[in-house]
């Protein structure tokens, strides 16, 4: 088994967003566990592991990842969005989602995040 690194960590890191892109979301979530166990603060892993989760389907623990970035991040724009995109995909309650479509378009007017929020629509 080879050693746990830090070095090791980064290399599992890279590789995980590599799998991640090349649409293997579960390889990518093996390595980000480990990564995790060893630094359970980084952020930067977390997200990454919430979007292999997203990828994967698996949105609860999706879900409670994007959470957890935005407890130590609140002011992420794309874990909002990301969270939003999670719990419209799980079919929650149109209002869950808007929020946090809502909180990123305030945090970062990109055009996809303006649109999710639904601020070009009435409200009827």
């Amino acid at each position: 088994m080879p050693e746990s690194s830090p070095e090791n960590h980064v290399i599992d890191f890279r590789a995980a967003e590599h799998l991640l892109a090349a649409r293997d979301p579960r390889g990518a979530v093996k390595l980000l566990d480990a990564v995790i166990g060893a630094h359970p603060e980084n952020t930067a892993a977390r997200l990454l592991r919430a979007r292999a989760f997203f990828a994967a389907a698996q949105l609860r623990p999706a879900e409670l990842e994007f959470s957890l970035v935005l407890e130590r991040e609140p002011d992420n724009a794309y874990a909002h969005f990301a969270l939003g995109r999670t719990l419209e995909r799980a079919n929650r309650p149109r209002e869950e989602s808007r929020r946090h479509f809502r909180l990123a378009a305030a945090l970062d007017p990109q055009p996809e995040y303006i649109t999710a929020a639904g601020f070009d629509q009435r409200d009827d």
